[in-house]
């Protein structure tokens, strides 16, 4: 018998990110695609030569410390337990060879998760879902550094008196996510029937999601559409790289983006996702040309227009200053309710620290006009 890894507590930190946004973790656990969906391998079993048949919530309960027969039936009730590459019900019986994955939406929580009363900025809540505007620096997922203080610690103090709200349940929760420092919206499953309609709703690419972005330069045209397939950078582990679509490298990835105020040396974008992939919006205009303000790890913060004179400098400082993250928010959020089938849509104001800094390239711009 093969594992790749011990104990289990099914349970991001800042690399990888599922669609722009899309928080996701570390680069410990490994992300494979199962029907479509992006998931993290948390254990991985190649069963023996000699195998007999037994059924899979047994096999696998004498392999997994600390975890529960029940806990895992959920894990497989929830699509999680995957045979050879297609998701298995609890009582699939093993065969020798079979290669046995335990994935999640999730990297894992290597540690239990403690309620934390951490303020939580509510959109809306109802029996089924929740949706909050998180803040920009606010991990979602525990893990790699990030034990404490994320939004999970949040949810789960918010739910600490919902005695069917388990944290560590892969049946509810986050049903998909934002990086770090991105700011916007996100929807938070309370049942598995919520979790489960939201999640083919993403998977489908029915929901309505937007973003407002700050990029350097004025991108050409003015509307667009920026199909790459993206993966992991070979260069760099810790970036994404965008691929031909033909390439057979990473997967599928399209951004609509509109320019909605161009700003001389840089411009204020809309982008919509039609997938959702890692690090979507901040590789895709890289690709083109223009990476988001003050993104580190695409190189956004450097002077990339404009002159080199000190005051410029000082000016872009002090803009960074003010927005000390990349500049992306996650405005829009649409989707179709999960129980009453009505369409939801909600918007989330574009933060204090984009605002200003917009309004001083604003300002620059008209003090001083120029062409990017």
């Amino acid at each position: 018998m093969d594992t790749t890894k011990d104990g289990f507590t099914p349970e991001d930190d800042e690399l990888i990110e599922l669609g722009d946004g899309v928080n996701a973790g570390s680069d410990a656990d490994r992300i494979v695609e199962v029907e479509g969906r992006e998931m993290y391998e948390h254990f991985h079993f190649v069963a023996d030569k000699g195998q007999q048949l037994l059924r899979i919530d047994k096999y696998l309960v004498q392999r997994l410390e600390k975890s529960s027969r029940n806990r895992i039936q959920q894990a497989a009730e929830a699509g999680c337990i995957i045979v050879n590459g297609r998701p298995v019900k609890s009582n699939y019986r093993v065969k020798p060879l079979d290669n046995i994955q335990i994935v999640m939406d999730r990297p894992r929580y290597e540690l239990e998760i403690i309620p934390e009363d951490i303020p939580l900025e509510i959109v809306y809540e109802d029996d089924d879902l929740l949706v909050v505007n998180k803040p920009a620096g606010l991990v979602v997922h525990p893990g790699h550094g990030n034990y404490s203080g994320t939004l999970v610690n949040a949810l789960a103090y918010h739910f600490r008196d919902n005695p069917n709200y388990d944290v560590s349940d892969p049946r509810l929760g986050l049903v998909h996510r934002i990086d770090k420092d991105t700011s916007g919206l996100l929807v938070v499953a309370k049942t598995p029937d919520a979790k489960t309609a939201l999640g083919k709703q993403f998977f489908n690419k029915t929901t309505k999601r937007e973003y407002v972005a700050v990029v350097w330069g004025i991108p050409e045209p003015a509307v667009g559409r920026i199909e790459g397939n993206i993966a992991r950078n070979p260069k760099d582990r810790l970036q994404m790289a965008v691929f031909a679509p033909d390439s057979g490298i990473g997967k599928h990835a399209v951004t609509h983006y509109e320019v909605i105020e161009p700003l001389g040396h840089v411009a204020v974008v809309r982008c919509r996702l039609e997938t959702g992939r890692t690090h979507q919006i901040r590789v895709h205009m890289l690709h083109i040309g223009h990476p988001l303000l003050n993104d580190a790890r695409y190189g956004g913060d450097k002077i990339l227009r404009g002159n080199r004179s000190s005051t410029y400098a000082r000016f872009v400082e002090n803009c960074f200053a003010v927005c000390p993250r990349q500049a992306l928010h996650a405005r829009t959020l649409g989707f179709v309710h999960p129980s009453t089938g009505e369409e939801m849509f909600f918007s989330a104001p574009v933060p204090d620290d984009m605002t200003a800094m917009i309004e001083r390239w604003r300002n620059l711009n008209q003090n001083t006009p120029t062409n990017s």
